[in-house]
């Protein structure tokens, strides 16, 4: 069974349409049989796709340092909520944030990341550069809800054009507005095996 990790913002956003999206994702991961990988809490984004995926009976694993859980509860006691990471099918408490990214990425087999803030592209781009670099082969790819990445594209198109980033290099980040239609595309998409630094004094 393949595992999904899945990188969101712990906030919502202002608009209904990146909530739809985190459901959107939860109920494609859960057609397919696939497991949820993610950041172990039950804050906006976050919570809602961890909650679309365990109350259908699926698989969750979450991943959480231990300096965060107690912000959570607080958080959470504050606005009524409960608790998603009771009810998690597997719950790793970690010590730092470097052993969570760490740790998810060792679990996952390939990356999604929704909207999100400084985060969730610091989680995505290290992923990326790892996959880059040889040291995995696991794809990635982004859900552009409302053209929320389009500036991202443009920026990574950008990068090939002034020679920072190998065209081969480039479609190491898949990008599609449909959950199904990215999952496919991850779980069909071949990894080149490219040498990051190969010909880097060609002209």
């Amino acid at each position: 069974m393949k595992r999904v990790c899945v990188y969101c913002g712990s906030k919502k956003g202002y608009g209904d349409e990146y909530v739809e999206a985190a459901n959107a994702l939860g109920m494609a991961l859960v057609d397919r049989g696939l497991t949820l990988v993610y950041g172990g809490g039950n804050i906006d984004l976050m919570g809602t796709i961890a909650s679309t995926v365990l109350v259908r009976g699926k698989d969750v694993i979450g991943v959480i340092p231990e300096s965060l859980i107690d912000k959570e509860i607080e958080f959470l006691q504050a606005r009524g909520g409960f608790i998603v990471t009771s009810n998690l099918s597997n719950l790793h408490v970690v010590r730092s944030m470097h052993e969570r990214k760490s740790l998810m990425a060792e679990l996952s087999d390939l990356f999604v990341a929704l909207p999100g803030g400084f985060g969730t592209l610091e989680e995505m781009f290290e992923v990326v550069t790892w996959t880059q670099l040889g040291l995995h082969h696991k794809p990635c790819g982004l859900i552009n809800v409302n053209g929320f990445y389009d500036a991202l594209v443009v920026f990574l198109d950008r990068a090939v054009t002034e020679g920072f980033i190998r065209i081969e290099h480039r479609d190491l980040v898949l990008t599609d507005t449909e959950p199904h239609r990215l999952l496919n595309r991850l779980l069909n998409s071949a990894i080149p095996s490219i040498h990051k630094w190969l010909e880097c004094d060609r002209v």
